[in-house]
């Protein structure tokens, strides 16, 4: 289990985005992280792999100091080095039990072409591919499901799905509040910094529904004005 305890994060000293947020992760589950732009969902993921150190709390994952080792990130915006192969870029993660063409049967790219002349969806699938070759115990997917077709995303959820039955710890952000229902056992809801409520599929109606009634109420009175 993944265990946050108080933990908060700042920027400039004074801009507090994550305010001593606590939030406990099982193992083997599918989480989703949710919340409105602003609401630190990326600067959560952030902190939980390292890429930002909180000012307060801790992290730790079965009553140990989390280790990025354990983890695989999948960050909104993937970078590629210049003039590298897709064959080349994943090279570069080492699994010499992961088989790079028959997982491409799945993806269908061109890995001998270079990245750069890779289309949004076709990256996306590249980094895809990268996390699943590392074969970590937990994943990070912030936004793994922007710029792909309708098939590619019916393919991930098909391979996430497989992943949690082997024990795998996914922690899934998205903006289509729709993959996430159809997907998650769990959905923590992130609001100014904290962990306001955590539903389970039982209850994942109620939550959209509690979710799209707060975005009506708060914008209803601008349209009327401006309609």
């Amino acid at each position: 289990m993944i265990t946050i305890n108080n933990i908060t994060v700042t920027y400039n000293k004074r801009n507090r985005v994550i305010n001593n947020l606590n939030l406990s992760l099982k193992d083997g589950l599918i989480h989703g992280i949710v919340g409105l732009n602003g609401a630190g969902k990326t600067t959560l993921l952030n902190t939980i792999y390292g890429l930002k150190n909180s000012s307060s709390g801790t992290i730790e994952h079965n009553n140990s100091v989390l280790n990025k080792k354990n983890i695989a990130y999948l960050t909104t915006d993937n970078f590629f080095y210049t003039n590298i192969t897709g064959r080349e870029y994943l090279s570069l993660f080492r699994n010499n039990n992961f088989n790079v063409d028959e997982w491409n049967q799945l993806f269908i790219l061109p890995l001998d072409t270079i990245v750069e002349k890779y289309s949004t969806g076709m990256k996306k699938k590249l980094a895809l591919m990268s996390i699943l070759k590392q074969d970590k115990p937990v994943l990070i997917l912030d936004e793994p499901f922007n710029g792909l077709d309708i098939e590619s995303c019916r393919i991930i959820r098909m391979i996430l799905l497989k992943l949690k039955e082997k024990g795998k710890t996914v922690i899934i952000t998205s903006h289509i509040i729709e993959t996430l229902t159809n997907l998650c056992d769990l959905i923590h809801y992130l609001d100014a910094g904290q962990i306001k409520y955590t539903r389970d599929k039982n209850r994942f109606t109620e939550f959209e529904n509690e979710l799209f009634n707060k975005i009506e109420n708060e914008n209803a009175g601008i349209i009327e004005d401006l309609l």
